[in-house]
Protein backbone atom coordinates (compact mmCIF):
# COMPACT_ATOMS: atom_id res chain seq x y z
CA UNK A 1 0.00 0.00 0.00
CA UNK A 2 1.42 3.22 -0.78
CA UNK A 3 1.95 5.67 1.64
CA UNK A 4 3.43 8.94 3.03
CA UNK A 5 5.46 8.12 6.13
CA UNK A 6 8.41 9.52 8.02
CA UNK A 7 10.34 9.00 11.26
CA UNK A 8 9.99 10.45 13.86
CA UNK A 9 11.35 13.49 13.28
CA UNK A 10 9.47 14.37 10.45
CA UNK A 11 12.51 14.88 8.18
CA UNK A 12 12.78 13.76 5.24
CA UNK A 13 9.09 13.06 4.01
CA UNK A 14 8.40 9.95 1.27
CA UNK A 15 6.01 7.65 -0.43
CA UNK A 16 6.51 4.32 0.47
CA UNK A 17 5.01 0.70 -0.78
CA UNK A 18 4.06 -0.65 2.47
CA UNK A 19 3.90 -4.32 3.23
CA UNK A 20 2.53 -5.71 6.59
CA UNK A 21 3.26 -9.47 7.37
CA UNK A 22 2.11 -11.98 10.46
CA UNK A 23 3.71 -14.92 9.81
CA UNK A 24 6.73 -16.16 9.79
CA UNK A 25 6.36 -17.97 6.63
CA UNK A 26 5.00 -14.46 4.60
CA UNK A 27 7.96 -12.88 5.80
CA UNK A 28 10.66 -15.27 4.47
CA UNK A 29 8.44 -15.04 0.96
CA UNK A 30 8.53 -11.36 1.38
CA UNK A 31 12.24 -11.16 1.67
CA UNK A 32 12.61 -13.75 -1.07
CA UNK A 33 10.96 -12.00 -3.60
CA UNK A 34 11.46 -7.98 -3.15
CA UNK A 35 14.58 -6.68 -3.72
CA UNK A 36 15.57 -3.12 -2.51
CA UNK A 37 13.62 -2.26 0.80
CA UNK A 38 13.89 -2.16 4.32
CA UNK A 39 12.24 -3.49 7.64
CA UNK A 40 10.35 -1.09 9.56
CA UNK A 41 8.72 -0.75 12.98
CA UNK A 42 7.04 1.77 15.03
CA UNK A 43 9.58 4.48 13.06
CA UNK A 44 10.83 6.12 15.85
CA UNK A 45 14.37 6.13 14.91
CA UNK A 46 14.94 10.21 13.94
CA UNK A 47 16.57 10.61 10.43
CA UNK A 48 16.34 8.19 7.38
CA UNK A 49 17.32 4.62 8.64
CA UNK A 50 14.00 3.30 8.05
CA UNK A 51 12.90 4.93 4.94
CA UNK A 52 12.97 2.87 1.67
CA UNK A 53 10.44 3.13 -1.47
CA UNK A 54 9.44 -0.45 -0.09
CA UNK A 55 9.22 -1.34 3.49
CA UNK A 56 8.29 -4.39 5.36
CA UNK A 57 5.81 -3.04 8.64
CA UNK A 58 7.00 -5.25 11.11
CA UNK A 59 4.31 -4.00 13.72
CA UNK A 60 1.27 -6.92 13.52
CA UNK A 61 4.47 -9.52 13.87
CA UNK A 62 3.63 -9.21 17.38
CA UNK A 63 3.49 -12.31 19.57
CA UNK A 64 4.91 -13.21 22.80
CA UNK A 65 6.77 -16.41 22.44
CA UNK A 66 8.50 -17.39 26.23
CA UNK A 67 8.59 -15.73 29.14
CA UNK A 68 10.38 -17.62 32.26
CA UNK A 69 9.34 -15.56 35.29
CA UNK A 70 12.08 -17.52 37.75
CA UNK A 71 14.85 -16.64 35.66
CA UNK A 72 14.14 -13.48 33.63
CA UNK A 73 14.24 -14.56 29.86
CA UNK A 74 11.60 -12.99 27.64
CA UNK A 75 11.03 -14.26 24.16
CA UNK A 76 9.69 -12.45 21.17
CA UNK A 77 8.62 -11.72 17.78
CA UNK A 78 10.79 -8.38 16.48
CA UNK A 79 7.41 -5.87 15.86
CA UNK A 80 6.40 -6.75 19.76
CA UNK A 81 6.49 -3.23 21.29
CA UNK A 82 8.40 -2.71 24.78
CA UNK A 83 4.87 -0.71 26.07
CA UNK A 84 3.33 -4.18 25.69
CA UNK A 85 6.52 -6.11 26.74
CA UNK A 86 6.28 -3.95 29.95
CA UNK A 87 2.68 -4.76 30.82
CA UNK A 88 3.54 -8.38 30.91
CA UNK A 89 6.70 -8.40 33.04
CA UNK A 90 6.47 -5.56 35.43
CA UNK A 91 3.45 -6.97 36.93
CA UNK A 92 5.70 -10.54 37.60
CA UNK A 93 8.58 -8.31 39.26
CA UNK A 94 10.78 -7.65 36.06
CA UNK A 95 11.79 -4.67 33.83
CA UNK A 96 13.29 -4.13 30.93
CA UNK A 97 17.64 -4.79 31.19
CA UNK A 98 17.66 -1.24 28.75
CA UNK A 99 15.46 0.96 27.59
CA UNK A 100 15.57 4.74 25.47
CA UNK A 101 13.71 7.56 26.26
CA UNK A 102 10.22 6.37 24.89
CA UNK A 103 8.31 2.57 25.36
CA UNK A 104 7.19 2.84 21.62
CA UNK A 105 9.54 0.93 19.68
CA UNK A 106 10.24 -2.46 18.80
CA UNK A 107 12.59 -5.14 19.88
CA UNK A 108 13.62 -5.09 16.59
CA UNK A 109 13.91 -1.60 16.21
CA UNK A 110 15.93 -1.74 19.58
CA UNK A 111 18.58 -4.48 18.65
CA UNK A 112 18.65 -2.59 14.82
CA UNK A 113 19.33 0.49 16.94
CA UNK A 114 21.11 -1.07 19.53
CA UNK A 115 19.64 1.65 21.79
CA UNK A 116 21.34 2.26 24.98
CA UNK A 117 19.65 4.12 28.41
CA UNK A 118 20.43 6.20 31.32
CA UNK A 119 22.19 3.30 32.83
CA UNK A 120 24.63 2.61 30.23
CA UNK A 121 27.47 2.97 32.13
CA UNK A 122 26.79 0.04 34.46
CA UNK A 123 24.45 -2.37 31.91
CA UNK A 124 25.82 -1.23 28.61
CA UNK A 125 23.45 -1.27 25.42
CA UNK A 126 20.41 -3.85 24.62
CA UNK A 127 23.11 -5.99 22.21
CA UNK A 128 24.34 -6.82 25.90
CA UNK A 129 21.28 -8.14 26.96
CA UNK A 130 20.45 -10.11 23.99
CA UNK A 131 20.79 -13.74 24.57
CA UNK A 132 19.83 -14.93 20.95
CA UNK A 133 18.14 -14.09 17.66
CA UNK A 134 16.97 -14.89 14.38
CA UNK A 135 17.23 -13.00 11.24
CA UNK A 136 15.93 -13.99 7.83
CA UNK A 137 18.86 -12.87 5.36
CA UNK A 138 18.66 -12.24 1.55
CA UNK A 139 17.64 -15.45 0.30
CA UNK A 140 15.02 -15.86 2.77
CA UNK A 141 17.11 -18.19 4.99
CA UNK A 142 16.61 -18.07 8.49
CA UNK A 143 20.14 -17.68 10.56
CA UNK A 144 19.96 -17.94 14.72
CA UNK A 145 22.71 -15.97 15.64
CA UNK A 146 24.37 -14.89 19.15
CA UNK A 147 27.72 -13.73 20.18
CA UNK A 148 28.63 -17.64 20.32
CA UNK A 149 27.27 -18.57 17.42
CA UNK A 150 27.01 -16.91 13.91
CA UNK A 151 28.72 -14.50 16.04
CA UNK A 152 29.45 -11.93 12.79
CA UNK A 153 25.82 -11.69 11.76
CA UNK A 154 25.07 -11.23 15.43
CA UNK A 155 27.13 -8.33 15.74
CA UNK A 156 26.59 -6.75 12.43
CA UNK A 157 23.10 -6.87 13.48
CA UNK A 158 23.16 -5.16 16.42
CA UNK A 159 23.04 -1.52 15.62
CA UNK A 160 22.98 -2.28 11.87
CA UNK A 161 19.90 -0.76 10.86
CA UNK A 162 18.18 -3.56 9.05
CA UNK A 163 21.18 -4.01 6.21
CA UNK A 164 22.09 -8.04 7.33
CA UNK A 165 18.42 -8.70 6.93
CA UNK A 166 15.13 -8.58 9.10
CA UNK A 167 15.13 -10.01 12.46
CA UNK A 168 12.41 -11.83 13.56
CA UNK A 169 12.78 -13.26 16.84
CA UNK A 170 14.54 -11.95 19.28
CA UNK A 171 15.67 -13.46 22.90
CA UNK A 172 16.86 -11.28 25.60
CA UNK A 173 17.26 -10.98 30.14
CA UNK A 174 15.40 -8.93 32.10
CA UNK A 175 16.53 -7.05 35.41
CA UNK A 176 14.64 -8.09 39.03
CA UNK A 177 12.51 -5.28 40.46
CA UNK A 178 10.44 -5.65 43.82
CA UNK A 179 8.04 -2.52 42.58
CA UNK A 180 7.26 -0.45 39.56
CA UNK A 181 8.70 2.63 41.08
CA UNK A 182 12.20 4.64 40.88
CA UNK A 183 13.78 6.27 44.32
CA UNK A 184 14.44 9.58 42.11
CA UNK A 185 17.31 11.89 43.30
CA UNK A 186 17.37 15.42 41.41
CA UNK A 187 20.99 17.60 41.30
CA UNK A 188 21.12 21.32 40.16
CA UNK A 189 23.99 22.48 38.84
CA UNK A 190 25.39 26.04 38.26
CA UNK A 191 27.66 24.80 35.00
CA UNK A 192 29.01 22.38 32.77
CA UNK A 193 32.02 22.17 35.19
CA UNK A 194 29.81 21.40 38.12
CA UNK A 195 27.43 18.89 36.01
CA UNK A 196 30.41 17.35 34.70
CA UNK A 197 31.76 16.72 38.29
CA UNK A 198 28.11 15.45 39.37
CA UNK A 199 28.31 12.79 36.72
CA UNK A 200 31.71 11.23 38.37
CA UNK A 201 30.74 12.03 41.95
CA UNK A 202 27.29 9.95 41.51
CA UNK A 203 28.56 7.09 38.56
CA UNK A 204 27.62 4.42 41.32
CA UNK A 205 24.31 5.10 40.52
CA UNK A 206 22.04 2.42 37.90
CA UNK A 207 20.40 5.54 36.31
CA UNK A 208 21.80 8.81 35.43
CA UNK A 209 20.85 11.99 32.64
CA UNK A 210 20.94 15.32 32.84
CA UNK A 211 18.83 17.88 31.08
CA UNK A 212 21.20 20.73 29.96
CA UNK A 213 20.39 24.56 29.10
CA UNK A 214 22.47 24.73 25.97
CA UNK A 215 22.04 28.51 25.55
CA UNK A 216 23.04 29.87 28.96
CA UNK A 217 26.45 32.20 28.60
CA UNK A 218 28.28 33.34 31.08
CA UNK A 219 29.03 31.99 34.89
CA UNK A 220 25.93 29.97 33.93
CA UNK A 221 27.24 27.95 30.42
CA UNK A 222 25.77 24.50 30.53
CA UNK A 223 23.55 24.71 33.72
CA UNK A 224 21.90 21.26 34.35
CA UNK A 225 19.50 19.18 36.54
CA UNK A 226 20.96 15.96 36.80
CA UNK A 227 18.50 13.06 37.43
CA UNK A 228 19.76 9.93 39.19
CA UNK A 229 17.51 6.70 39.98
CA UNK A 230 17.64 3.48 41.27
CA UNK A 231 14.55 0.81 40.90
CA UNK A 232 12.93 1.45 44.58
CA UNK A 233 12.71 -1.41 47.13
CA UNK A 234 9.52 -2.17 49.44
CA UNK A 235 10.62 -0.72 52.14
CA UNK A 236 11.08 2.83 49.88
CA UNK A 237 7.31 3.16 49.25
CA UNK A 238 4.51 4.88 51.37
CA UNK A 239 2.23 2.39 53.13
CA UNK A 240 -0.49 3.56 50.92
CA UNK A 241 1.57 2.12 47.61
CA UNK A 242 2.87 -1.00 49.43
CA UNK A 243 -0.23 -3.44 48.90
CA UNK A 244 0.36 -3.20 45.19
CA UNK A 245 3.66 -2.73 44.69
CA UNK A 246 4.07 -3.59 40.86
CA UNK A 247 0.75 -1.73 40.14
CA UNK A 248 0.43 1.85 38.64
CA UNK A 249 -1.90 3.71 38.47
CA UNK A 250 -3.32 5.08 35.20
CA UNK A 251 -1.76 7.64 33.16
CA UNK A 252 -3.36 10.03 31.19
CA UNK A 253 -2.03 10.80 27.66
CA UNK A 254 -2.77 14.09 25.85
CA UNK A 255 -2.02 14.51 22.29
CA UNK A 256 -0.25 17.74 20.95
CA UNK A 257 -3.18 18.70 18.33
CA UNK A 258 -1.21 20.23 15.46
CA UNK A 259 1.86 21.55 14.16
CA UNK A 260 2.89 24.32 15.35
CA UNK A 261 4.06 27.32 13.04
CA UNK A 262 7.61 27.63 12.55
CA UNK A 263 8.17 31.56 14.11
CA UNK A 264 7.05 29.86 17.25
CA UNK A 265 10.52 27.89 17.43
CA UNK A 266 12.54 30.72 18.11
CA UNK A 267 15.83 31.63 20.33
CA UNK A 268 13.81 33.72 22.60
CA UNK A 269 11.15 30.46 23.13
CA UNK A 270 14.01 28.81 23.83
CA UNK A 271 15.69 30.45 26.17
CA UNK A 272 12.65 30.69 28.77
CA UNK A 273 11.66 27.44 28.30
CA UNK A 274 15.15 26.48 29.62
CA UNK A 275 14.65 29.47 32.01
CA UNK A 276 11.33 27.72 33.67
CA UNK A 277 12.81 24.35 33.21
CA UNK A 278 15.39 25.09 35.33
CA UNK A 279 13.78 26.91 37.95
CA UNK A 280 11.45 24.49 38.87
CA UNK A 281 13.38 23.30 41.03
CA UNK A 282 13.54 25.51 44.12
CA UNK A 283 16.02 23.49 45.65
CA UNK A 284 19.68 22.57 45.26
CA UNK A 285 18.27 19.00 45.90
CA UNK A 286 15.06 17.14 45.86
CA UNK A 287 14.74 13.80 46.42
CA UNK A 288 10.87 11.40 45.85
CA UNK A 289 10.01 8.38 44.37
CA UNK A 290 7.85 8.22 41.41
CA UNK A 291 6.69 5.83 39.34
CA UNK A 292 8.81 4.50 36.37
CA UNK A 293 6.51 5.95 33.16
CA UNK A 294 7.97 9.61 34.36
CA UNK A 295 11.70 8.71 35.07
CA UNK A 296 12.03 6.63 31.75
CA UNK A 297 9.20 7.59 29.24
CA UNK A 298 8.65 11.66 30.18
CA UNK A 299 7.60 12.11 26.72
CA UNK A 300 5.33 9.28 26.15
CA UNK A 301 2.52 11.32 27.91
CA UNK A 302 2.20 13.62 25.35
CA UNK A 303 0.81 11.84 21.99
CA UNK A 304 2.39 12.95 18.66
CA UNK A 305 5.23 15.66 20.50
CA UNK A 306 6.84 15.79 17.75
CA UNK A 307 4.53 18.18 15.96
CA UNK A 308 6.02 20.57 18.39
CA UNK A 309 8.47 21.04 16.05
CA UNK A 310 6.48 21.87 13.27
CA UNK A 311 5.92 20.55 9.69
CA UNK A 312 9.33 21.48 8.41
CA UNK A 313 10.43 18.09 11.11
CA UNK A 314 13.59 18.45 12.82
CA UNK A 315 16.83 16.97 13.20
CA UNK A 316 18.01 15.10 16.54
CA UNK A 317 21.73 15.25 16.60
CA UNK A 318 23.47 13.19 18.88
CA UNK A 319 27.58 12.80 19.27
CA UNK A 320 29.60 10.66 21.87
CA UNK A 321 33.07 12.24 23.00
CA UNK A 322 35.84 10.47 24.89
CA UNK A 323 35.78 11.22 28.89
CA UNK A 324 39.13 12.40 28.01
CA UNK A 325 37.26 14.57 25.55
CA UNK A 326 35.57 17.24 27.70
CA UNK A 327 37.57 20.60 26.31
CA UNK A 328 35.43 18.91 23.09
CA UNK A 329 32.53 18.83 24.92
CA UNK A 330 32.71 22.58 25.86
CA UNK A 331 33.94 23.65 23.03
CA UNK A 332 30.76 22.30 20.94
CA UNK A 333 28.63 23.47 23.34
CA UNK A 334 29.93 26.98 23.09
CA UNK A 335 29.68 26.85 19.64
CA UNK A 336 25.76 25.89 19.72
CA UNK A 337 25.54 28.63 22.27
CA UNK A 338 27.32 31.17 19.75
CA UNK A 339 25.12 30.56 17.37
CA UNK A 340 21.56 30.29 19.35
CA UNK A 341 20.36 27.23 17.71
CA UNK A 342 18.86 25.65 21.32
CA UNK A 343 17.11 22.96 22.29
CA UNK A 344 13.73 22.10 24.11
CA UNK A 345 15.27 18.69 24.79
CA UNK A 346 19.59 18.77 25.19
CA UNK A 347 19.88 15.56 27.06
CA UNK A 348 23.61 14.77 28.22
CA UNK A 349 24.56 11.01 29.43
CA UNK A 350 27.78 9.39 30.04
CA UNK A 351 28.46 5.68 28.56
CA UNK A 352 30.00 2.96 29.66
CA UNK A 353 33.17 1.05 28.05
CA UNK A 354 31.83 -0.61 24.95
CA UNK A 355 33.51 -1.63 21.75
CA UNK A 356 30.77 -3.50 19.38
CA UNK A 357 31.54 -3.66 15.38
CA UNK A 358 29.10 -0.97 14.64
CA UNK A 359 27.10 -0.07 17.59
CA UNK A 360 27.20 4.28 18.35
CA UNK A 361 27.85 4.11 22.39
CA UNK A 362 31.51 4.44 23.92
CA UNK A 363 32.97 5.44 26.67
CA UNK A 364 32.25 9.16 27.08
CA UNK A 365 29.81 11.66 27.06
CA UNK A 366 26.99 12.09 24.65
CA UNK A 367 24.76 14.88 23.81
CA UNK A 368 21.44 14.81 22.22
CA UNK A 369 19.52 18.04 20.67
CA UNK A 370 16.91 18.17 19.13
CA UNK A 371 16.84 21.27 16.49
CA UNK A 372 14.01 22.34 14.27
CA UNK A 373 14.60 22.12 10.78
CA UNK A 374 15.60 25.87 9.45
CA UNK A 375 17.79 27.68 6.75
CA UNK A 376 21.50 27.17 7.43
CA UNK A 377 21.05 24.45 10.05
CA UNK A 378 22.80 21.83 7.79
CA UNK A 379 26.11 23.40 7.06
CA UNK A 380 25.97 24.56 11.07
CA UNK A 381 25.69 20.67 11.60
CA UNK A 382 28.63 19.74 9.50
CA UNK A 383 30.56 22.26 11.49
CA UNK A 384 29.51 20.28 14.61
CA UNK A 385 30.59 17.14 12.69
CA UNK A 386 34.42 17.89 12.53
CA UNK A 387 34.46 18.93 16.16
CA UNK A 388 33.42 15.78 16.75
CA UNK A 389 35.79 14.04 14.89
CA UNK A 390 38.33 16.13 16.02
CA UNK A 391 37.47 15.17 19.71
CA UNK A 392 37.74 11.62 18.41
CA UNK A 393 34.00 11.51 18.90
CA UNK A 394 31.17 10.08 16.30
CA UNK A 395 27.72 10.51 15.87
CA UNK A 396 24.58 7.63 16.43
CA UNK A 397 22.95 6.47 12.77
CA UNK A 398 19.60 6.03 14.50
CA UNK A 399 19.56 9.45 15.00
CA UNK A 400 20.99 10.94 11.54
CA UNK A 401 19.16 12.49 8.81
CA UNK A 402 21.80 14.31 6.68
CA UNK A 403 25.78 12.93 8.00
CA UNK A 404 28.26 12.82 4.92
CA UNK A 405 29.50 9.21 4.45
CA UNK A 406 33.33 10.84 4.83
CA UNK A 407 32.26 11.18 8.91
CA UNK A 408 30.73 7.88 9.11
CA UNK A 409 33.94 6.55 7.62
CA UNK A 410 36.34 8.35 10.00
CA UNK A 411 34.41 7.50 13.27
CA UNK A 412 33.44 4.16 13.23
CA UNK A 413 36.52 2.34 12.87
CA UNK A 414 35.68 -1.05 11.87
CA UNK A 415 33.01 -0.07 8.83
CA UNK A 416 35.09 -1.98 6.64
CA UNK A 417 34.59 -5.21 8.65
CA UNK A 418 31.00 -4.42 8.81
CA UNK A 419 30.77 -3.79 5.25
CA UNK A 420 31.72 -7.20 4.63
CA UNK A 421 29.48 -9.00 6.87
CA UNK A 422 26.50 -6.53 5.18
CA UNK A 423 28.14 -7.94 1.87
CA UNK A 424 28.16 -11.91 3.04
CA UNK A 425 24.16 -11.83 4.27
CA UNK A 426 22.72 -9.15 2.08
CA UNK A 427 24.79 -9.65 -1.27
CA UNK A 428 22.78 -7.00 -3.85
CA UNK A 429 21.73 -4.93 -1.34
CA UNK A 430 18.44 -6.47 -1.20
CA UNK A 431 18.48 -4.34 2.11
CA UNK A 432 18.34 -0.95 1.94
CA UNK A 433 17.55 2.51 3.49
CA UNK A 434 17.68 5.74 1.88
CA UNK A 435 20.17 6.01 4.72
CA UNK A 436 22.42 3.12 4.30
CA UNK A 437 22.51 4.52 0.55
CA UNK A 438 23.56 8.27 1.57
CA UNK A 439 25.98 6.62 3.50
CA UNK A 440 27.52 4.72 0.81
CA UNK A 441 26.86 1.30 2.54
CA UNK A 442 24.65 -0.18 0.31
CA UNK A 443 25.61 1.63 -2.98
CA UNK A 444 28.22 0.54 -5.45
Amino acid sequence: MKKQIANWGNYPRIESDETTVTLLDELRDYVKNNDSFIARGYGRCYGDASLAPKTLCTLPYNRALYFDTEKGIFECQSGMTLDRILDIIVPKGWFLPVTPGTKFITVGGAVASDVHGKNHHVDGSFSAQVVDMDVVTHNGELFTCSPDNNSDLFWATCGGMGLTGVISRVKFRLKKIETAYIKQKQLKAENLTEIIRLFEENKHYTYSVAWIDCLKKGKGFGRSILMLGEHATLADLPASKKNKPLELPKRKQITFPFNLPSFVLNKLTVKAFNFLFYHKNLKKEINNVIPYEPFFYPLDAVHLWNRGYGKKGFIQYQFVIPLASKDGLIKILHRISDKGIGSFLAVLKVFGHQDDLISFPREGYTLALDIPVRDGLMPFLDELDELVLAYGGRLYMSKDARMKPSVLEKSYERLDEFRSVVNKYNPGYRFRSLQSDRLHLTSN
